[in-house]
């Protein structure tokens, strides 16, 4: 089953995902748009995203599968994961605890996800042994060779997603792609080389996911950078630092980043005749409703009240003309 997605909501990203628990925040002015294009064929989902603006995120994989991600163009924008730049041709190893991702504007990125037990069955199968533990990696660089063409398929599958998704529907099509996708994803974890988090990576990684579950844990607090370092049991240089390195900015800002795409979601899904701007901007912490109003203009180019008075908003998936496109079956056979 494939689908396209045109989305202006941020929110709406979320329940694209069903490999991973992903949040997705923003950081720039103007309108937000995502392109994504999602497979799901019998065992592999993949998708292929393109977001507009300057974005953070915070993604954590499910029990039970094996999810990857990577650029999927040589001009797309830079990309930090866990605090460490990801090169086109890298691979970025989802983990079940919660990571944080920044990213600028015009990001192509493509994921992969199987179940675990199956690339491990594919593993011993072709190599006679398990893949190298990746449990204290986040990122792995294939050979060049090897990514290029685990790339080439992941766009065609795309492609043929957007393009002609009928011929994704035929199972000996299905069964061919996922069986190379699969031989192309364990050779590039095999033969490629882990970057090892270093110990100061992972506590600043363990300590922002902590501070991203308080910070859910309380969306209509007053929260005091004092508070947060308490209930963290930190120092606030130490928190500060992180969220600068990690998240490009200080933890209040991101804290009211946060609030205020919350604030917003809550608009657009409201009911004018029955909601009001002061009683959602209140319920998610802000109460110096004037401040709030400049900072919401400036951030969205609106007023909120303007954002309630717009029609409810509606995920749009869109459909492509169809257009011939190289066969699948052959790509990455000489690798």
């Amino acid at each position: 089953m494939s689908k396209v997605f045109s989305l202006d909501d941020p929110a709406a990203c979320q329940a694209v995902f069903p490999s991973a628990d992903v949040q997705l925040f923003p950081t720039g002015k103007g309108n937000f748009h995502a392109g994504i294009t999602q497979v799901g064929m019998t065992r592999i989902w993949t998708h292929r995203i393109h977001i507009s603006l300057p974005q953070i995120n915070t993604v954590a994989a499910k029990p039970g599968r094996k999810s990857v991600g990577f650029l999927t163009e040589c001009n797309s924008s830079s990309l930090l994961d866990c605090g460490l730049e990801v090169r086109h041709g890298d691979i970025v190893i989802n983990r079940s605890d919660v990571v944080h991702q920044r990213s600028d504007a015009n990001f192509h990125y493509g994921t992969v996800s199987l179940p675990t037990d199956d690339l491990a069955a594919a593993a011993d199968s072709m190599l006679g042994r398990c893949l190298p533990e990746t449990s204290h990696k986040s990122i792995v660089r294939p050979p060049s060779a090897l990514m290029s063409r685990l790339l080439d398929l992941h766009k065609i599958i795309g492609q043929l997603a957007r393009h002609t998704p009928d011929i994704l529907e035929l199972p000996e099509v299905t069964r061919a792609l996922e069986t190379e996708l699969t031989r192309l994803l364990v050779s590039c974890l095999a033969e490629g080389h882990g970057l090892e988090l270093t110990t100061t990576h992972c506590r600043q990684e363990s300590m922002l996911s902590r501070f991203a579950e308080f910070l859910k844990a309380n969306p209509d607090q007053p929260l005091y950078i004092t508070d947060i370092c308490a209930a963290l049991g930190v120092a606030e240089r130490t928190l500060r630092a992180s969220c600068e390195k990690h998240l490009g900015m200080g933890p209040i800002h991101y804290l009211n980043l946060r609030r205020m795409h919350m604030v917003r979601r809550a608009l657009r899904h409201s009911d004018p005749s029955k909601a009001t701007v002061t009683k959602i901007v209140t319920d998610h912490g802000f109460w110096e409703l004037g401040r709030f109003s400049v900072a919401y203009r400036t951030l969205f180019g609106e007023l909120p009240s303007a954002t309630l008075r717009q029609p409810k908003y509606n995920a749009a998936m869109v459909s492509c003309p169809s257009q011939p496109l190289p066969s699948p079956l052959n790509v990455g056979r000489s690798a």
